[in-house]
């Protein structure tokens, strides 16, 4: 008797163990880093969000898979479908931490709110993988322009924004005037853009700044600044607009004079209205110099002499 009862024993912590086993091989299974997948919803008036676990790890895998995802098709029919036979993905590359993605001719075929929104969809989708911090579209090729013809430009997450769950009241277009270097780097050409669109969660003097380090869409107008440099603020107060840049700023891997680059800055700031002079700071320090021949302590005005005459 005692005998049948440890077998019996034994028969029951087995199958304890064996369903701990199985449970735990579930949850390995699910084991993964989370990740939000955006769409579209039916009404073409937000973005809807879905969660997915992936255990991939590498950052180009990951990037073919959350774009597979992308395709993926609601089962309830509440959001629409993002890539597939209507929009397709011709091609990739990643430079520095920029994903540029090239489309097939049909992206054209997007128009108005739902154009960007489908493209927010994708840069807050793909922005999530570690090596991923900005993103841009090309089509066939060419840099994807709005319906102005003006450049859409570098996107990241922060770009697009939620506001009162209605995500095109996120958006206000701004005609802008920057500056930026000419081809020998001793002058200033102007680089009008029209119906900018931009994150209306961000200052005018932040959207200006950012687009300087981005670089110029124009042909004829070159960079003034380090494409690294990192914003660390843009404040105005008094007409005076303070600018903090992070370390990058001071490296210059342009052949651009010193001053070309401040002005560029100055100039393009204030051309705003609310901004007369500007002064620029890295990581809150101003009492040095940049390129070891302009002193940050000065602040800055508007200087026409600098504009190549041309």
């Amino acid at each position: 008797m005692k005998k049948a009862g440890h077998l019996l024993w034994a028969a029951v912590l087995m199958a304890g163990l064996l369903l701990l086993t199985a449970c735990g091989n579930r949850q390995q299974e699910q084991e993964g880093t989370a990740y939000k997948i955006y769409y579209v919803n039916n009404e073409e008036t937000k973005i809807v969000e879905r969660e997915y676990v992936s255990g991939t790890t590498d950052g180009r895998l990951l990037m073919e898979e959350l774009l597979e995802q992308l395709t993926h098709i609601s089962e309830k029919m509440d959001y629409e479908t993002l890539l597939g036979k209507e929009i397709s993905v011709e091609g990739h590359t990643l430079d520095n931490g920029l994903l540029t993605l090239d489309f097939g001719e049909s992206y054209h075929n997007l128009k108005g709110t739902r154009e960007i929104l489908v493209r927010a969809s994708i840069v807050r989708t793909l922005t999530q993988i570690p090596d991923v911090e900005r993103m841009a579209f090309t089509v066939r090729g060419e840099q994807l322009t709005d319906a102005a013809g003006a450049a859409v430009g570098v996107m990241a997450a922060d770009t697009f924004i939620e506001n009162a769950g209605n995500e095109i009241n996120a958006y206000e277009k701004v005609d802008l005037k920057l500056y930026f270097a000419n081809e020998t780097g001793d002058s200033l050409v102007e680089e009008n853009r029209r119906n900018v669109v931009y994150n209306s969660n961000i200052s005018l003097e932040k959207l200006v700044v950012e687009k300087l380090v981005e670089g110029p869409t124009t042909e004829g107008a070159y960079p003034t600044v380090n494409p690294t440099t990192k914003i660390v603020s843009v404040n105005v107060k008094d007409g005076t607009c303070y600018v903090d840049l992070n370390n990058d700023f001071l490296s210059q891997p342009y052949n651009v004079a010193s001053d070309v680059t401040i002005y560029s800055i100055t100039n393009s700031l204030v051309e705003l209205s609310n901004v007369n002079r500007v002064q620029i700071s890295v990581n809150g320090e101003s009492n040095i110099s940049y390129r070891e021949n302009i002193s940050l302590n000065n602040v800055f005005e508007r200087n026409l002499d600098i504009l190549d005459p041309h």
